[in-house]
């Protein structure tokens, strides 16, 4: 409320000149939202629990969506506003320092300045309102593959320009109203021609329940050789309460089964060999491994218990920080896929520059990293959870090709 009271202190200053019936008009379009919000948050809290469990996400999207929408712009606004304030302030001490009265004609020249700096915060305001807005209604379906060739000395021969497709965070209880984008999404995946269709985790956001609606769509998902998924941390339905151990149990074996129906085979800290004409590749998995507050179920030693030391492997892991804490010059590991940070839905990507905020948390976020001769892929998901929206951060289908050196 304080943002409100401060921001709307700054829309006075603009419409000061004007009718009253407009600043009547400005009042309720201001006031309007942060009542909405209130009101929209005690309803969230009194009923949430009468709500469809698998739904619940979507009624919170609905108040984030519309919180971040108006709140970002507001604090670019009071910036503005701010500095208004201080110049202002500092003008009245030193006008009281020196004893003296300015003319009319001078009076007249402060408040124009004053203006100047509140209707630039407004109109620089509008930047991030028009882009959040668009992120909501378009953004988040904005589906976008990012195809690249890594090449590797000890690769098999027969598996040279194996094309492999990876997608992560699916987080499909998001997609509850709009499950015609689903439909799009798996097709531009089918559209890739995959060998190998790789998912990296969090195909729910809490519960099983949330696939119930897209099990005939994400069926039609096809690669030539095989599709394999892993857990993220969402999958384990860690984030809900449950009325016992045995229920929450029941959702997670639920999850699995029902990922291995649509023809996912699952690798939970487990190997695969993938054989082409007498030879061999190792696909790992791992369940999610994180830094804390995250879980750390993953145990990499057991996945690899089966592989064969000389052998080319690629791991399956949610969490891209597993990488650094236990595969890179740990293990001989040779490819890493990894999902989990979505590049916070938030970014800007230009030729040869790509930020996130989410790289004030993680050191590898976003796109592919090489130490060595190890290599970590960071897919920033396709799919969307507590934002129901992607700023400069398209949803994303990797498709990687591995070519021998």
């Amino acid at each position: 409320m304080a943002i409100d009271f401060y921001a709307y202190s700054g829309a006075k200053k603009l419409t000061q000149k004007y009718s009253q019936r407009i600043r009547q008009i400005v009042f309720f379009l201001f006031w309007i939202v942060p009542a909405l919000l209130i009101t929209a948050l005690i309803l969230f809290a009194i009923f949430n629990r009468t709500i469809d469990p698998a739904n619940v996400i979507v009624y919170f999207h609905y108040i984030s969506g519309t919180f971040i929408l108006f709140y970002v712009p507001k604090l670019v606004f009071i910036i503005f506003n701010l500095f208004d304030d201080l110049i202002h302030l500092g003008r009245t001490l030193y006008k009281k320092s020196k004893r003296t009265r300015e003319q009319d004609t001078t009076q007249g020249e402060l408040i124009s300045r004053k203006l100047f700096l509140t209707r630039t915060g407004i109109v620089i305001a509008g930047l991030p309102f028009i882009s959040i807005a668009y992120g909501i209604k378009w953004g988040k379906f904005n589906y976008t593959t990012r195809n690249f060739t890594l090449r590797f000395s000890n690769l098999p021969a027969s598996f040279d320009g194996l094309r492999i497709v990876q997608i992560s965070d699916f987080h499909i209880g998001s997609f509850l109203n709009s499950i015609d984008e689903v439909e799009v999404a798996v097709e531009l995946i089918n559209e890739q021609n995959a060998d190998l269709l790789l998912f990296t985790g969090d195909i729910v956001n809490n519960l099983s329940s949330e696939m119930d609606k897209f099990i005939p769509i994400l069926n039609k998902l096809k690669a030539s050789i095989g599709k394999f998924s892993i857990l993220g941390n969402h999958d384990y339905g860690d984030y809900v309460p449950w009325n016992s151990m045995q229920e929450k149990r029941q959702n997670f074996d639920r999850l699995i089964n029902l990922q291995e129906d649509i023809g996912f085979n699952m690798l939970i800290n487990h190997s695969q060999k993938i054989s082409l004409n007498g030879e061999e590749i190792e696909l790992v998995g791992v369940e999610n491994w994180g830094l804390p507050p995250f879980p750390q179920y993953g145990d990499l030693s057991k996945a690899l218990s089966n592989t064969t030391e000389e052998s080319f492997k690629i791991l399956m892991s949610h969490d891209p920080t597993h990488w650094d804490e236990e595969v890179l010059d740990k293990t001989n590991i040779d490819l890493t896929l990894s999902g989990h940070t979505h590049g916070a839905q938030f970014g800007i990507e230009i030729p040869g520059w790509r930020w996130s905020p989410v790289n004030m948390r993680y050191k590898r976020w976003g796109g592919l990293y090489t130490e060595g001769k190890q290599s970590l892929y960071v897919n920033t998901g396709i799919g969307f959870i507590g934002f129901p929206g992607r700023v400069g951060m398209p949803p994303e289908i990797a498709v990687i090709e591995l070519n021998k050196a």
